[in-house]
Formats: C-alpha cells, structure tokens, sequence
C-alpha cells in the first residue's frame, strides 16, 4: 500500500439529523478492518446543524469525526456533495473508503470514483483486509450465481459500496473518546436542484429491513387470492409480508417488498418462507436470519438446506390449519 495514503473512511448518511442505520452497521466491519489494517477510522458527515449526530458516530466506532456543516447541504444534491467528498479525499488522503449501498451511496460514490480516476467495487457483501493490507471486497455477479473477490492493487483510495443489513452494529459506547472536527471546505449550492417537497414514504406495513418476523413468498404462491390468506397469517403472528423477484415483476408487491440480491438484504429473529425455491440471489438476503422455516411442496428444494426447520407440504393446506390453531389458542387466554 501506498504509504502517501492512510486511513479507514466510513461515508455517513444523515437525514434530517438522523444517522441512517447502514452508517452504524458499516462502522461496525469498519472496526473489524481496524484490527488488522492499523488503519484510523474517520467518519465523514455533511449536512446542515448535524453536531449532534456526528457524536452517535463516536460511540459506534469512529476514532474522528469529520463534519461540514452548512446550509447548503441539508439536502442530499449529488453535485454538491460531490465537490465536498473531493476537497476532504484530496486534502487528507484516505486507503479506504466507504459507503453504504443506498440510492444516495449508489448515486454518490460513483460520481466520486471518476473524478478520482480510482476503483470502486459496488453491493459488497464482505470486506477483509489481506496479509498486504488491501481490501479486498466480495460481491455476487453473474445474477448472483457466483461471489467474486475484488482487490485494487494500485489505484487510491480503494472505494465500495457495502449493501445495508449485511452487518450488525455494535453496541454503543458510553464513554466513546474521540474527535469531531468542523471542516471548512467551499460550498457551492447546484442550483439545476431544487427540493419543491418532501414528504414521509407511506407504508401500510413496517420495513421488511427492521422487521424482527418475515413472512416472505415466492413463486410457489400460485394464485394471488392466496395472497389474504398469507396476509392473515403473517399478522397472527406480528409478521412482515415480503416476497421475492417474480411476485415483484408480476405486479403482486413492489420493490420495497423484495428480498435478495436485488432486493433487501434482511436479518430477522424469524423468516418464514412459503413456496420459495431458494435460488442464490434470495439466500443471500436472507443469510443473517437468526431462525429460517421454509415451506415447500418439493422436498429436494434448495431453501431446506439453509433452513434450520423444513416443512414438505402444501401451503394451502397448512397454512390454513396453523391459522386455526393460532386462533383457538388465543380464545383460551
């Protein structure tokens, strides 16, 4: 590694002063590669009146802070960021950098990458530090058919982008010690922007990506009627309806809905699957749960090999009789 190069960036987001969950959960692999890189990690944060926030990223791994705060920047404005990103990268002189792979990290880092003229491997689901103290990121291609290993031998900063749900945070620090500094760097607002509104996204349910039961779907679900039936079990139960690729391209659920490789990367104290093959783009979705159930008419089925319990039947038979059985023992409470 470059010796003219030193340090572990961690790209933070923010909205409204609230540090987005994926900026703690990069903190925490962050801290891993600190162990064996020897790297500083320095947190990045820009916004308007973000003071506060900049001390929760202490206390979940940070070493510094480096914030700027200006008016011009409460906004997400990808030029804007840009320029900022550029200045601080140029003046200090990070190895690593990182984002979460949100729609503002996907947008943000590429932009950042061609003006450096450097690499950026994005949707990593891994990061390790090799015995020559570069990163080496992992990512699905080929549809999620294989993983493949990435290293940037030459070109700095080395950059990715880390899909949000892989990691878990870390317990934060009571007595975190570190260091916010307030950058000064030039501001320049992108005036082809302007934010008309904003307004809360409205969900009938919860996050799929927070959610601590799932009951997720798939292309076994034949019948979109079967859907309510679905719907009424997953409630009993304090679940989260979700559902792979094929029920999102048949307009049954949207996007926001879609577990795997292009979808949401989850970690659930339960998931129970119903009629789902168990290709390797929802597997890697879903490798984080704590306890999987799977359902499938197929016992030679893929999702039983990473499922800790597996039931051979038809869900339209089974289903049916644990919604009864749910029903009747919550009459004799």
């Amino acid at each position: 590694m470059n010796n003219t190069e030193h340090g572990l960036w961690v790209i933070a987001e923010q909205q409204e002063g609230q540090i987005n969950e994926a900026s703690f959960e990069l903190l925490a692999k962050a801290v891993e590669l600190k162990e064996r890189s020897n790297q500083p990690i320095t947190a990045i944060l820009l916004g308007s009146s973000i003071t506060a926030a900049a001390k929760q990223l202490l206390a979940y791994g940070a070493d510094a802070v480096r914030v700027v705060d200006n008016d011009c920047l409460k906004q997400y404005k990808p030029r804007t960021y840009e320029r900022v990103l550029l200045q601080l990268i140029e003046r200090y002189r990070p190895a690593i950098v990182l984002f979460s792979a949100t729609a503002q990290g996907r947008d943000l880092a590429p932009r950042v990458m061609c003006q450096l003229q450097t690499g950026l491997t994005a949707d990593c689901l891994d990061l390790t530090i090799d015995d020559q103290g570069l990163l080496v990121q992992e990512k699905p291609s080929y549809g999620g058919n294989i993983l493949c290993t990435i290293v940037i031998e030459q070109a700095r900063p080395q950059m990715a982008t880390v899909r949000p749900g892989v990691f878990s945070k870390l317990t934060p620090k009571t007595d975190c010690q570190g260091e916010i500094i307030q950058e000064t760097v030039e501001v320049l607002d992108d005036e082809a922007y302007e934010v008309l509104e904003s307004c809360p996204l409205s969900d009938k349910g919860g996050s799929i990506s927070d959610a601590e039961i799932i009951v997720a779907c798939g292309r076994g679900v034949k019948e979109s009627n079967d859907l309510a039936l679905i719907n009424e079990f997953s409630a009993l139960i304090h679940g989260e309806i979700a559902c792979t690729r094929p029920l999102v391209d048949q307009g049954w659920f949207t996007h926001e809905l879609q577990i795997g490789q292009s979808g949401t990367t989850v970690k659930p104290k339960l998931i129970i699957n119903i009629g789902i093959s168990g290709a390797v783009q929802y597997i890697v979705g879903i490798q984080n749960a704590q306890t999987t159930i799977s359902i499938n008419r197929n016992s030679e089925a893929d999702i039983f090999s990473v499922s800790d319990y597996g039931i051979t039947a038809d869900y339209t038979e089974l289903i049916p009789a644990v919604i009864r059985e749910i029903k009747r023992r919550k009459q004799q409470e």
